[in-house]
């Protein structure tokens, strides 16, 4: 009967790897390594979120402010008013935009006349980026969205506006805090002009929204996404890999 080899004590061989062979390995590794890095980049910026609120809310004419709780922390970020005052041959008419210290509203140039007066809110299009740029936002706890003036003499009258808000529906452009970190949001609004004398600025907040992720823009009427400067990741395939670390894409390495 044949006696069987014990396979315990045979000596394994010992392969040598060509240089060729284990620069490429380490290529494979170092590519994973860099792909891993820009995972966890994306991770990150997956984290970004668009928080959007609708609203149907009309600013009453000398009525109460309406107050804007951009977050829904319980902190008023923003409020707005509709002002109307009558003369003896008129009335004048004013939509207001106000924020507690620390929060602006994007706007330039001012306005100064009559009983009113202050820096202009910018009434913005839709998908303008609002973000970091101190120039674009003005400065004092008050803007003014629209003031007009109506001066009705006999069976004529007299009308004259200033501002960017009247007679449209546009963005507000805000930059708030939240835990003293800087966030950015807008505002809708839909504006119209007064009809008589008797009448304010027909002004309704119809949605708002802002970016999660501090000192991140947002682009004007987003309502959902990873906020304006996101990307979407590429699959990190087995023949990108074999490229080495140069074949991933800068944009998506941390910065």
């Amino acid at each position: 009967m044949a006696q069987r080899k014990s396979h315990t004590n045979r000596r394994r061989r010992v392969f040598t790897l060509s240089s060729a062979l284990e620069k490429r390995l380490g290529a494979y590794a170092g590519a994973a390594a860099a792909a891993g890095v820009s995972v966890l980049a994306i991770a990150r910026s997956a984290e970004a979120k668009i928080v959007y609120t609708p609203a149907n809310t009309t600013i009453l004419v000398n009525g109460r402010s309406i107050p804007l709780d951009l977050n829904h922390d319980g902190i008023t970020d923003f409020s707005f008013s509709n002002r109307l005052r009558t003369f003896t041959v008129g009335a004048s008419y004013s939509l207001n935009a106000e924020a507690p210290a620390g929060n602006a509203i994007r706007g330039r140039g001012s306005f100064r006349g009559g009983w009113r007066s202050g820096p202009f809110a910018s009434a913005i299009q839709p998908g303008i980026k609002v973000g970091p740029d101190k120039s674009r936002f003005g400065d004092g706890p008050g803007w003014l969205m629209g003031y007009s003036v109506k001066y009705a003499v006999g069976p004529s009258s007299t009308f004259r506006s200033f501002g960017q808000w009247l007679n449209t529906t546009r963005y507000l452009g805000l930059q708030f805090l939240i835990d003293g970190q800087i966030h950015y949001g807008w505002a809708r609004f839909t504006v119209g002009l007064p009809q008589n004398v008797t009448d304010g600025i027909p002004a309704k907040l119809t949605g708002y929204a802002y970016e999660t992720i501090p000192n991140k823009p947002i682009l004007t009427g987003q309502t959902e996404g990873l906020g304006a400067d996101a990307t979407a990741a590429e699959p990190a395939t087995l023949g990108r890999l074999a490229q080495g670390a140069s074949a991933i894409p800068s944009s998506r390495c941390p910065p």
